[in-house]
């Protein structure tokens, strides 16, 4: 084969075109997708109950935020990495993988009774969950042509947003029943039977019998250790598994040890052991020089950095969290990346790929969209917790369900009208329609939800958000090549996520600041009523439009994101497509 001028040869030899996936495949990956998605938002009801579980009080809520924080950045800073390993050894591996480190991480965070186990399983979840989307977004790629690629692709994005709806409802359904940790439990089983379903599916060759068996019991006593379930630690004989050999030493169980033990010979055999290894260990060192150790790790740097900065603020008073430390980390860590990007020979990122001007259109506008998207999930609940359900926060969810339910609507409309429709006319449209609604969402009073009207403009930005899905995705992956699908799909939710976390604190920033000057303008309530201000209804009422004031000046903010959105995507979105794509 020969050689392109125009592109290095590390690129050509993961550029070859694989056999297309199968169907089952595809919808076992989509199915993974919708699970880790869900887990995404199931900590919403379940928060206080895990919190209580591994010995953190309600009084101490403010520890939740590495709970949260650590699936935010195990789902972000990791994904340039796993978009890139989709690229160079196939989607299948990455996907069994991934799900195989969810399945772990559910493990740990099923079983965990102190804080830190429970923040690095969350951990793995999201660095699992994260890898997902691109692998599938690629699978998908590799399936259908270019032209008939926006409706699959507009399915997997609403089967996406749908986790949004059903996490909360999953979450609250198994709380009904059992405690939190239950929650983990069928994660587990979940990520293990998609794991199996996707290596089958894919075609992956079976693996070396001795190693298997090396990794079933690796996994089967690191799983009984964890769990200890009562019916084998109070046993009499069994329970002896439990036991210290070495009384001071928690590690020197039995279980430990034979986890220790096969774990340490599954290594070796995985190698000395031919190809059908366990373990892909035996072309790591050529793998570390194909995914560029160096940018990667300067990226999971940048993109932590940045994550944690913003997930771990509290928008009450503060933008970023730590931000004299951790922002010129970010800054200095990202400026390092590019500038060994452009020189190393096999980048992480491939930004060469990544130069049409749709590619970089779709990012943008991936991350304005995300900018729109966390206004509605956090200020329209507390829009309606001010308003019409005071203090009752599954009322306030309620409201925000009209929009979500619309999302997934949206999502595969937008793939269908793209047969038919340019792309960036469809996306252009979704975040257009999305900026009206907010628009009117800055005139809704107190009474507004009330009515009918309020149900359709939250129906219409949710499905404007969705309309937007498949055509910025489609013309991602059309514009680029085959070989850096994985990296494009990588970069797009990136780009949605730094949005969402920028968002949040820049637009509570501004509305917290107009609140506060509000607040100011009207005064003490001993000033307005000296003689009963506790029952100051004029106090009372000012305060109330202050706070609609701040909820407002959000609303227009997303609008404004929204709206340049729909510009950006009509002006940039241009599906020049790649001949190789």
């Amino acid at each position: 084969m020969s050689r392109s001028p125009h592109r290095p040869p590390a690129e050509q030899a993961v550029g070859a075109r694989r056999p297309a996936p199968g169907l089952p495949l595809v919808v076992l990956a989509t199915l993974a997708v919708l699970v880790t998605a869900a887990d995404t938002y199931v900590v919403v009801l379940a928060l206080p109950d895990i919190l209580a579980g591994v010995g953190v009080g309600l009084d101490e809520l403010q520890r939740a935020t590495p709970i949260v924080g650590g699936f935010l950045l195990g789902y972000t800073a990791t994904l340039p990495l796993l978009g890139r390993l989709a690229d160079l050894r196939g989607r299948v591996p990455v996907l069994v993988g991934c799900l195989l480190l969810f399945a772990l991480g559910s493990l740990l965070t099923a079983t965990a009774d102190t804080l830190g186990p429970a923040v690095l399983g969350r951990g793995l979840q999201g660095v699992g969950a994260g890898g997902l989307v691109p692998a599938t977004l690629a699978l998908v790629a590799d399936r259908w042509p270019p032209e008939r690629r926006a409706l699959p692709l507009g399915v997997v994005g609403a089967v996406q947003e749908a986790g949004a709806v059903l996490g909360p409802l999953a979450g609250a359904a198994v709380l009904a029943f059992a405690d939190w940790r239950a929650i983990f439990w069928l994660n587990l089983l979940l990520g293990l039977a998609l794991a199996v379903g996707a290596a089958v599916t894919g075609g992956v060759r079976r693996p070396d019998p001795w190693g298997l068996v090396l990794a079933v019991v690796t996994a089967v006593a690191l799983g009984l250790q964890l769990a200890a379930p009562v019916a084998l630690a109070e046993d009499v004989t069994l329970g002896l598994l439990y036991v210290p050999v070495v009384g001071s030493l928690g590690w020197t169980t039995p279980l430990w040890l034979a986890a220790i033990v096969t774990g340490a010979a599954l290594v070796v055999r995985s190698l000395t052991a031919p190809v059908r290894a366990v373990l892909p260990l035996r072309g790591l060192r050529r793998l570390a020089r194909q995914i560029d150790v160096l940018g990667s790790a300067l990226a999971v740097v940048a993109l932590g950095s940045l994550v944690w900065a913003f997930a771990a603020a509290d928008p009450a008073t503060q933008v970023v969290a730590h931000g004299p430390v951790l922002l010129p980390v970010a800054v200095l860590a990202t400026a390092a990346f590019f500038w060994h990007e452009r020189r190393t020979a096999e980048p992480v990122l491939p930004l060469r790929a990544l130069r049409p001007v749709g590619a970089w259109g779709a990012l943008l506008v991936n991350l304005l969209v995300g900018v729109a998207l966390v206004a509605a999930l956090v200020d329209i609940p507390l829009f309606a917790r001010a308003t019409t359900t005071p203090g009752d926060q599954l009322g306030a969810a309620l409201v925000l369900l009209r929009l979500l339910v619309a999302v997934p609507v949206g999502a595969v409309a937008g793939g269908w009208l793209c047969r038919t429709v340019p792309a960036r006319a469809v996306a252009a449209g979704g975040t257009g329609l999305t900026a009206v609604a907010f628009v009117l969402m800055t005139t809704w009073d107190a009474r507004s939800l009330d009515g009918a009207a309020s149900t359709v403009v939250l129906l219409a930005a949710g499905l404007g958000f969705g309309l937007a899905i498949a055509p910025v995705n489609a013309v991602l992956l059309g514009v680029t090549r085959a070989e850096v699908h994985g990296s494009a799909s990588a970069l797009a939710v990136v780009a949605r996520t730094v949005g969402m976390l920028t968002g949040l604190s820049l637009l509570t920033a501004v509305a917290l600041r107009r609140f506060t000057a509000e607040v100011d303008a009207i005064g003490s309530p001993f000033e307005l009523c000296p003689d009963t201000p506790a029952d100051c209804a004029a106090f009372d009422a000012a305060t109330d439009a202050a706070l609609l004031t701040q909820l407002h000046t959000v609303f227009a903010g997303a609008a404004v994101a929204a709206g340049l959105a729909a510009v950006a995507a009509l002006v940039l979105l241009r599906d020049e497509r790649h001949p190789a794509s």
